[in-house]
């Protein structure tokens, strides 16, 4: 084991815990979508499919990279949209499309349904369900971690040893920012809304990689950076309101009681 085997595995662990944050929030989300009794195991199999799914798409990616980036269809509808897709693309933007509609899907519920407990503690999705979700989101997400470790390193034993410790990640926290967030219902909202954006990156990055052009306007890939600071602003700005919000019940209780 050399100092530029472990520097190189140091490095890719790094970059999965920060890529991986949004797909930790996914696994959370979908979770805390089925019974209590079944949240730990739907993550356990969830993340364990997922990881191996990570590791064999990592052997077709580094056997088969050129297959994944070259188009095989293409469109060319001269003023409305053209393109060449090829797999990288199209399943970038059919993840990314999921992931805007479920999040759209859960904000809309919250907005419609019902908001008794009774209804809090019903389970919409089976555990069945929410793990073959997972699954196929991991493999989704999985793209650009797995692309990163084949940039950065040869080995393929750093790349398969990374990925084994960010599952190991995933299932030490997952549960807990589930638990977080089933306790928090209203923080289950700033979770939607940046799983949302995570939707629409995914989305601008399979259009970047087709070509894609809309109206006579290319689309351009949402840059990493540009999303993170979104969050963060998402974030901040909940914090703020939060705090704020509890001010104004405060001041709001003391001038009730000074009334009385």
């Amino acid at each position: 084991m050399t100092l530029d085997w472990i520097f190189s595995l140091l490095i890719l662990v790094a970059l999965e815990a920060v890529l991986g944050i949004d797909n930790l929030l996914y696994i959370a989300i979908e979770s805390s979508r089925v019974p209590t009794s079944d949240r730990k195991r739907v993550q356990r199999i969830g993340i364990a499919g997922a990881v191996v799914m990570r590791v064999v798409l990592l052997l077709v990616l580094v056997e088969l990279i050129a297959l994944f980036q070259m188009p095989f269809a293409t469109v060319n509808w001269e003023g409305v949209i053209t393109g060449a897709f090829n797999g990288h693309s199209l399943i970038a933007m059919a993840g990314g499309a999921f992931i805007v509609y479920t999040a759209v899907k859960e904000v809309w519920h919250m907005l419609a349904g019902d908001l008794s407990p009774e209804s809090a503690n019903e389970a919409p999705k089976s555990a069945g369900a929410a793990i073959v979700a997972i699954i196929l989101m991991n493999a989704v997400f999985s793209f650009d971690s797995v692309l990163t470790a084949v940039a950065l390193t040869d080995s393929m034993s750093v790349m398969v040893v990374s990925i084994l410790a960010s599952g190991v990640v995933m299932l030490l926290l997952a549960n807990r920012v589930a638990a977080f967030l089933k306790k928090n219902r209203a923080y289950e909202v700033l979770g939607l809304f940046i799983l949302l954006l995570v939707g629409v990156m995914l989305l601008s990055e399979g259009g970047h990689l087709a070509h894609l052009t809309l109206f006579g306007g290319e689309v351009h890939a949402l840059n990493k950076t540009t999303f993170y600071f979104a969050v963060t602003v998402l974030i901040l700005v909940d914090l703020v309101q939060s705090r704020y919000q509890k001010r104004l019940a405060k001041a709001a209780r003391q001038d009730l009681s000074e009334e009385v």
